[in-house]
């Protein structure tokens, strides 16, 4: 198995991941719970990740606390880090099959010494989040498959449909004394076969009552 295909197999063993850390605001998805998703899968195929910093830049910003008054209460300094990466995908039964993957982290510290830290974090995990297109809706994860298949391309007309609306458009055109090719166009269809299946119940539908109100006249004026 190559490194890309090792990569798809750890791709589809992580489809979605729930929302369980907290925060003051909001929820999110902890860096040990990305990690973990993933890690026995890569054990697994033999896959390592390899993390190297190219470039650094450190940001002091110092800040004041203030008291109702006015009065300075503290004096602080917060240290932005950010890190120039590049990771690497290892394929360790052919250790010179690799993969490299330019990336960036942050990490914003009060004290200094944690920014690194922080920063090699925040890179790791979402490079492995956004690597393998991991989803981490706020919603369970039978909501969020719910969704997931929402978004997929509408299924195309079948060919039982194809056949149920042509019978329609013929029956409804005879009563009309039309063609069938006249109740298309009014219905502005050019091809039937790039209707999706869902439009075509709904036209099937709609023609099936105008037969209905076509035959509902007819009667009336045999009646008269």
């Amino acid at each position: 198995m190559n490194i890309y295909e090792k990569l798809v197999e750890v791709r589809k063993s992580v489809p979605y991941l729930q929302k369980e850390s907290s925060g003051k605001q909001y929820s999110y998805v902890g860096s040990s719970q990305v990690l973990a998703s993933v890690r026995s899968k890569m054990d697994e195929l033999g896959l390592l990740l390899i993390p190297r910093i190219t470039g650094k830049n450190v940001l002091e910003s110092p800040i004041e606390m203030k008291d109702n008054n006015g009065n300075v209460t503290k004096r602080t300094t917060t240290y932005f880090t950010e890190l120039e990466m590049t990771m690497t995908w290892v394929n360790a039964e052919k250790p010179d099959e690799t993969i490299e993957c330019p990336w960036y982290g942050q990490g914003v510290d009060i004290a200094g010494e944690k920014g690194v830290g922080k920063a090699l974090t925040y890179a790791e995990k979402y490079f492995i989040l956004k690597q393998f297109n991991i989803a981490t809706d706020k919603d369970d994860p039978d909501a969020f498959q719910e969704k997931a298949e929402s978004y997929r391309k509408p299924e195309l007309v079948s060919s039982t449909n194809v056949g149920l609306l042509k019978t329609a458009a013929m029956e409804f055109a005879k009563l009309r004394g039309k063609t069938d090719a006249d109740v298309y166009t009014s219905l502005q269809i050019d091809n039937i076969e790039s209707l999706t299946d869902k439009d075509a119940k709904l036209i099937i539908t709609k023609i099936n009552g105008w037969i209905a109100s076509a035959e509902k006249e007819l009667k009336k004026k045999q009646g008269a």
